[in-house]
């Protein structure tokens, strides 16, 4: 035992400590120049034949009318500023008064629309109730629904409350909840919101309607935006409503009152209604080019979860 305890301990040599292994580097496809130039080149060309239309109207309502199907190009020889100035006061009232009509349409649909999809949208997100999965198919399955099958029996629904030559039965159905693709957008965005905070209101005494408009409503800005740019372009683009229930020319909205510078049996007058139609598209213009941030935004952050 003594030998044993006196024999030297060797020192330990500490293992070499292995380098990590390196996961290997991906081999990154260098710039192209030739290929990105010629990329650019055809998304360029394909945007500028894409928006030549446009170009073109706004180019045309610059022309006299008997010039206007005589010239295709976007370069305006006689320019005149006569269409405007004869369109604006054409039809039975100036044009500003089917801007207005337009205008109160739209204003009605949006509130109608942000209100009454939101509620609906909470109610299937946050509340259990029995038959809230059927139901929620069922509201599913009407986006596939045309409109044209439900113009007949909403046609004679409305007439016989007496709203034919109002806007009533363009704005109404907005307030009940009508446009599933809103409802679906607005459960999918409040899904992605946390429970918790229900759960904090709760605490703090708050019911469903507080939790509501006090807690989920301010975090559902970006739904809300995308449902009200939505809701401005279709309604201000709807032409088809606005000729079933509106008799009376001074309610006319634009889409009408532009179709009355067309006449079928006699002259129409093409640079007055192309003068109106680029003032109709300037509120479409300002309401994407301020909207599209928290468009994208709202689409982007609704998805399937």
């Amino acid at each position: 035992m003594t030998e044993i305890a006196n024999q030297p301990v060797e020192p330990q040599i500490a293992a070499p400590v292995m380098a990590a292994a390196r996961p290997p580097r991906k081999r990154t496809r260098g710039f192209n120049p030739v290929a990105s130039t010629v990329k650019h080149i055809l998304l360029i060309a394909a945007s500028l034949l894409m928006i030549y239309p446009l170009l073109w109207m706004l180019v045309s309502s610059f022309r006299p009318t008997d010039e206007i199907f005589r010239d295709t190009t976007l370069l305006p020889t006689n320019v005149t500023i006569e269409n405007y100035v004869y369109g604006w006061s054409a039809l039975d009232q100036p044009f500003s008064g089917y801007l207005l009509n337009s205008a109160i349409v739209v204003l009605g649909c949006i509130i109608g629309n942000v209100v009454s999809c939101s509620l609906a949208a909470y109610a299937f997100a946050r509340l259990k109730f029995t038959g809230k999965t059927i139901m929620f198919a069922i509201m599913l399955l009407t986006i596939m629904i045309p409109y044209h099958v439900v113009l007949i029996p909403q046609y004679i629904l409305f007439q016989q409350f007496g709203w034919v030559n109002t806007f009533l039965p363009m704005i109404v159905p907005k307030m009940l909840a009508t446009d599933s693709f809103f409802v679906f957008l607005m459960v999918q965005f409040i899904r992605g919101l946390p429970k918790e905070l229900d759960e904090a209101a709760r605490i703090d005494g708050c019911g469903h309607f507080s939790t509501f408009f006090r807690i989920i409503m301010p975090l559902m800005v970006p739904a809300i935006a995308t449902t009200t740019i939505f809701t401005f372009i279709w309604m201000w683009n709807d032409f088809l409503s606005s000729l079933i229930y509106l008799i009376d020319p001074k309610l006319y909205t634009v889409p009408l009152a532009l179709r009355a510078f067309l006449d079928s049996s006699g002259t129409s007058n093409w640079g007055a209604m192309f003068a109106m139609s680029i003032v109709s598209l300037i509120p479409v213009f300002l309401a994407f080019l301020f909207g599209q941030r928290f468009l994208i935004r709202g689409i982007a952050t609704t998805g399937i979860k």
